[in-house]
């Protein structure tokens, strides 16, 4: 492998999950898999064992892995690499919910360094679709606190306190650790998260798994992972037409909506790392270095650092843009 061989937009195979909540709309929608309870693409991984393997182009066949040892900073960016080396430190998915998932959180980076030698997972939804009357759950719809809890938890009755918040396409969320919440039925959302599969689950609807047994509960391991006056934060933002508008701006990641009407130009030379474009409306084709990679709805490219301009050519497309600050 050789540096010229980096310099192309990357398309990840995803990295699809059976869940005993999935559906089919990742196919219909995204053309993913035929199956019918498919509920997790996972577009870019390096959780473990679920390695992404790129699709496309000069590098087709080598592991996201591979890429990062091979070609460190100028593959993720200088300053990323200095912080996470040969670990790739977010995980991007398209999610779709035909049934309720479980009530979850997820612990902060201290506790899941502490317990599970992992990061923690900071994460972010945007709303793709959504039958009438979807919901989610974010938070408590007062303010608790262990005590209330754990009381409500005993008594079966946790579902009395939950926040349930109707959801629209377009909505976006941010969701930081310890904040218990789910994705409600009839959602689809892709997400941006911290590199982790480490979720506890407080209630599951006394469902079986694919298995046919009850799935496992962690109350335990989160009564002291919850953050109780964690923030439950819908982010504003206003639509603008090929200029990139802001989501979210935290430590972790950086995400844009950038909703494109014909050709333009992105100078990512100001940015020190690597850029994913999910594309959730809309075709065209992403250029660099006289590379031109095809997009579809449903797509996800990773365009590493060292590319520092791209033209996006399309008659009209939807993107989510997202790099390490």
């Amino acid at each position: 492998m050789n540096k010229d061989q980096l310099k192309y937009p990357i398309k990840f195979t995803p990295i699809l999950k059976e869940k005993i909540w999935g559906g089919n709309k990742l196919n219909l929608l995204f053309n993913k898999s035929a199956k019918n309870n498919i509920g997790e693409s996972w577009e870019i991984s390096d959780v473990d064992s679920n390695i992404s393997i790129v699709d496309s182009g000069l590098l087709k066949g080598k592991s996201l892995t591979q890429l990062i040892i091979f070609f460190k900073e100028d593959f993720i960016g200088a300053s990323v690499y200095k912080t996470f080396g040969n670990n790739f430190p977010l995980l991007f998915k398209f999610i779709d919910a035909k049934e309720d998932l479980s009530v979850q959180l997820h612990p902060n980076d201290q506790l899941a360094k502490e317990r599970h030698n992992s990061f923690g997972k900071t994460e972010m939804w945007y709303i793709l679709d959504t039958d009438e009357d979807a919901k989610l759950i974010l938070g408590f719809n007062t303010l608790i606190d262990q005590n209330v809890y754990q009381k409500h938890l005993f008594e079966n009755t946790l579902s009395e306190i939950l926040q349930y918040k109707k959801v629209k396409k377009g909505d976006s969320f941010f969701i930081e650790t310890g904040t218990v919440h789910a994705i409600g039925a009839g959602v689809v959302l892709a997400e941006i998260q911290q590199t982790s599969d480490i979720t506890y689950r407080i209630y599951d609807y006394n469902r079986p798994g694919l298995d046919g047994e009850l799935r496992e509960l962690h109350t335990d391991l989160a009564i002291n992972a919850i953050n109780f006056e964690s923030k439950k934060e819908k982010l504003e933002y206003k639509d603008e037409i090929n200029i990139p508008v802001n989501l979210c701006k935290s430590k972790y990641f950086h995400t844009n909506k950038l909703s494109i009407s014909n050709l333009i130009k992105r100078d990512l030379s100001l940015i020190d790392s690597f850029v994913v474009y999910m594309c959730l409306e809309g075709d065209g084709e992403i250029i660099a270095n006289n590379y031109s990679e095809i997009f579809t709805k449903g797509d996800t490219l990773l365009i590493p650092a060292i590319i520092k301009n791209i033209n996006i050519k399309t008659q009209s497309a939807i993107f989510l843009e997202v790099y390490i600050p």
